[in-house]
Formats: C-alpha cells, sequence, structure tokens
C-alpha cells in the first residue's frame, strides 16, 4: 500500500499561507514529537521565506522525553528555537506565550526607535493535520477559541484569533504535501491520524505500527497485551528493512501475525470465529494514539 493524501483543500491553504505571510512576524511550527521528521512538512520551509519561526514538539507527553531532547538538539543545531508542548494540557504554553511577548517587546521597541505605534505580535500557526493547532490556540487562549477534534481536517479555513493582550494567532488548517517520497513517511503519517483514516488501508498501518515498535521498543506491546512480538531472531534489525517492499511475502507479515495475537488476546473476534483484522488493528491503533501503549517516539534522528 502507497498511502497518499492531498485534498484540494490543502493547495488552497498552501495559497493561504503565502498570502498571510506579509501580515505575520513569526511562525510557530508544530510538529508530532512522536514523529518529528514525518510530521515536519517540507514545502513549509520554502514558503516561509526566511520568516523567523519556532518549532514547537506538541504531545511531547506522549513522546519518549530522551529521544524528544535528541531531536531539539537536531532542530537547534539547524538554527531553530524549540520549545516543548501539550496542547491538552498547560505543559509548554507558557514559555510559548512568554516566547511571543517577547518578539512583541522586540517589534514594539523598533517601532518605538522611528516613532510609530506598533500593532499586536501577530503569529502563524501551521503544520500537519491533526497536530494539536485550534487545541494549542484554544488552550494559550483560555478558551474554545478555534474548533478542535480528534480527526484531521477539523478546521476548513484561517482564522485570526486574539489570544492575549497584544497578541494574535492565526490558525491555519492542517497542510501535507502533494507526495510522499519516503513510503514510511506515509505510513508514520497514517499511524498518528495526520492522514484520514478511510483513504487507508489499517490493516496494514496497524501491522507496520507492531513491526516498528518491535525494532524501537521491544516488549512494549508485551507489556500492554500480555503477547510476543512475532518473528523472534526474524524481527527486523531497522526501519529500512521494515519499509523495505517485500512484494512475495507481503507487506509487514510479521506485524499482521502481532496484530493477529493481539486481536486474540483482546476478543477482538468476527461472526463465526476467528480474529477480526479490522478490530484488532484499531485496537492497537487506539491505544497508541491514546498514548497507552507508554510514552513511544517512532523516528530516531539521523535514521534516515
Amino acid at each position: 500500500m502507497d498511502i497518499q493524501w492531498f485534498p484540494g483543500h490543502m493547495a488552497k491553504t498552501r495559497r493561504l499561507i503565502t498570502e498571510a505571510l506579509g501580515s505575520v512576524d513569526v511562525v510557530v511550527e508544530l510538529l508530532d514529537a512522536r514523529i518529528p521528521a514525518s510530521s515536519k512538512n517540507p514545502i513549509i520551509d520554502g514558503i516561509l521565506k526566511g520568516k523567523r519561526k519556532v518549532v514547537a514538539f506538541n504531545k511531547h507527553d506522549l513522546a519518549d522525553e530522551a529521544m524528544s531532547a535528541r531531536w531539539a538538539g537536531r532542530f537547534r543545531v539547524e538554527g531553530a528555537e524549540c520549545l516543548f508542548v501539550n496542547s491538552l494540557s498547560a505543559r509548554g504554553v507558557d514559555p510559548l506565550t512568554d516566547g511571543l511577548r517577547k518578539v512583541r517587546r522586540e517589534l514594539e521597541a523598533k517601532a518605538t526607535a522611528k516613532g510609530r505605534i506598533y500593532r499586536p505580535v501577530r503569529a502563524m500557526v501551521v503544520g500537519v493535520p491533526n497536530v494539536g493547532k485550534s487545541s494549542l490556540i484554544n488552550r494559550i487562549s483560555g478558551k474554545a477559541a478555534a474548533a478542535t477534534g480528534d480527526k484531521p481536517g477539523v478546521t476548513k479555513g484561517k482564522q485570526w484569533l486574539r489570544i492575549a493582550e497584544g497578541i494574535e494567532l492565526l490558525d491555519m488548517p492542517g497542510i501535507l504535501w502533494p507526495k510522499f517520497e519516503d513510503r514510511r513517511t506515509g505510513y508514520m503519517l497514517a499511524m498518528t491520524g495526520a492522514v484520514k483514516d478511510d483513504v487507508c488501508d489499517l490493516t496494514e498501518v496497524a501491522a507496520a505500527l507492531a513491526e516498528t515498535l518491535a525494532v524501537r521498543y521491544p516488549g512494549a506491546l508485551a507489556s500492554r497485551y500480555g503477547v510476543e512480538e512475532a518473528g523472534g531472531a526474524e524481527r527486523r534489525a531497522s526501519l529500512g528493512e521494515v519499509f523495505e517492499v517485500r512484494p512475495e511475502s507481503g507487506s509487514f507479515p510479521l506485524g499482521h501475525e502481532t496484530v493477529r495475537r493481539i486481536g486474540l488476546r483482546r476478543g477482538c473476534l468476527a461472526r463465526g470465529g476467528g480474529v477480526d483484522p479490522l478490530r484488532s488493528a484499531m485496537a492497537l491503533l487506539d491505544d497508541f494514539r491514546g498514548g497507552r501503549l507508554g510514552r513511544l517516539t517512532l523516528e530516531v534522528p539521523g535514521d534516515g
């Protein structure tokens, strides 16, 4: 399965971002801390054209803390300002707000030196679908200012919101890019829910997740479900092997067997007996997305 998803409104979002750049002072790029590489849209930097940017790792409470620190170090080496946030709680919100106030003071000082009154600082929030942009804005503002949901595509158009004295945020719809060149990227985005479930074969996505966790966090599934990951000594040694196309055996055969074992353990049975593949897949994906498997980061800096 080759996962691709670029509906028409995303092309419109790209145009909206480009048009709005002239009226914003700083861009907050929200990444999913569990998949920092795959959730970093490669067209964003090209659109921003040197505009000041802050990288915020959202859903930090669901990610491996030590791995998040490594990722932040990687981005800082490249010159990015980095913050850790959780849009469903208050963690990381104050540093982000303080950072925007600092930008406002800097710009206000420059305007005053020229005899002008500076307007509120304007920040634009961008990121892939379902990364938590609207939830973050609501957390900062302390009210339900932006529409939210646990599925991608909730925000349909741009929204200017005053979230504090002297600070305005522009909430943009989530945006992907026209083609995922790396097969792994599409799967990672599907695992976290950035790609709509109904455009994927979720049994394949769950099998890919099972094999990824066997490489990244061996034993995590055994701790949660009381089952062993399939493969034993034949388990994939790297993510490169996990996402290698193997037409002779099908994609993720070890993962499918692990998901079957999870379904059997959880009682995800079809009519007439046997394990229901879709129910088993959703059991694993829901637990991962909800953080019930522990704090996990699927990507490692320098992992290709």
